[in-house]
């Protein structure tokens, strides 16, 4: 009974491993878009006064 609650808490723990630490990759990822974007953005807004 223990060995099989174990078991399950180990897959679970796994589980969430992935899962979070992929999404936490996805999350730092979209915020290097959303940088880049916005230094495009003040970029392109500057050459395009001068």
């Amino acid at each position: 009974m223990f060995l099989i609650i174990a078991l399950v808490l180990f897959l679970a723990w796994i589980g969430g491993f992935v899962v979070f630490h992929t999404a936490g990759f996805l999350i730092h990822v979209l915020l290097l878009f959303a940088v880049i974007s916005i230094i495009f953005h003040f970029l392109r807004g500057r050459s395009s006064t001068a």
